[in-house]
């Protein structure tokens, strides 16, 4: 299975385009040792050839140019067979109305991320400027099913969701009822290598991976914050992780101390906000994060499991 690390920022990207924190302000100024980052999606492909998108970052138009193996191969043509979306956060969706050039592709969703773009978002038509451009897919909860282009043709790779604790997007916390089906992570396995990959960008707890983690090769999961109180701390806003659905990385109840001791071939941090001190590749809390076995995700990062 080949695996492609597009984005590995939390919304906002790194540097955040209205922050001036200590890290954004050092990447800006060279005074920091860190890589710039835009929004979290990652590819994958059976082949190398047929790819799919888990999320569709904002900055999925740049992300695009960036990987040769996603390029057109002919006058009208993508390799992007389809796009999975975890939930419908902004930062995950908006990129869906990029890709609006009158080009067939399917749309992974649960029916509770699916509701919220079709019922309250008019943008969502010009997706369907004809019927065959959007062949809608839906993912149901622990039901595993092969990953298809919009002809239908297998692609090598199957696809299981499964909830993770989370919340609501922002702008729709006010409409209809929070359902299991609002944030969910990936078990993504490759039907002829027996390769599989764990994806889980956004979790309010590390309970979701018990008993999933057994026989994977790698796992991507959510690094949003180091701390609690890490946007407290810094005077750039009143909310804690939890608050937001992030469990924090640090401390004796956080991700890397409750997730080191997994038995998976690569554990990988992604969706990083632009705060985290663990960015700064010379950083203590890099070094803490390296030491217990775990990578940092870049962009452009390339993994072949």
């Amino acid at each position: 299975m080949f695996v492609r690390i597009l984005g590995s920022a939390a919304g906002g990207r790194f540097p955040q385009w209205n922050c001036g924190c200590f890290n954004c302000h050092g990447l800006r100024t060279g005074g920091i040792k860190a890589r710039a980052r835009t929004q979290d999606s990652v590819a994958v492909s059976a082949d190398g050839k047929a790819w799919f998108l888990l999320n569709a970052s904002p900055d999925i138009l740049t992300q695009l140019e960036q990987h040769p193996p996603l390029f057109p191969r002919g006058p009208r043509h993508s390799p992007i067979m389809g796009i999975l979306l975890g939930n419908g956060d902004l930062d995950h969706v908006l990129g869906l109305f990029s890709l609006r050039e009158s080009y067939p592709f399917a749309l992974y969703a649960t029916h509770a991320v699916r509701a919220g773009l079709e019922e309250h978002n008019v943008m969502f038509r010009t997706l369907r400027r004809f019927p065959e451009q959007l062949a809608l897919r839906k993912l149901e909860l622990d039901r595993e099913l092969p990953l298809c282009g919009v002809d239908g043709q297998q692609s090598g790779l199957m696809v299981k969701a499964f909830a993770v604790a989370g919340k609501r997007p922002v702008h729709l916390e006010r409409v209809g009822q929070a359902s299991a089906e609002d944030n969910v992570g990936f078990a993504i396995r490759d039907t002829r290598s027996a390769r599989s990959l764990l994806y889980v960008s956004a979790a309010a707890s590390t309970h979701v991976l018990d008993g999933r983690v057994s026989d994977a090769d790698c796992l991507l999961f959510d690094g949003t914050f180091w701390t609690s109180d890490e946007l407290i701390r810094q005077g750039l806003g009143k909310a804690r992780a939890e608050d937001m659905a992030h469990l924090p990385v640090s401390g004796v109840n956080g991700s890397l101390a409750l997730l080191s001791r997994l038995a998976v071939g690569r554990k990988i941090f992604t969706h990083i906000n632009n705060t985290n001190p663990m960015l700064r590749e010379d950083s203590e809390e890099r070094a803490l994060v390296e030491a217990a076995g775990w990578e940092i995700a870049y962009d452009g990062m390339e993994l072949e499991l």
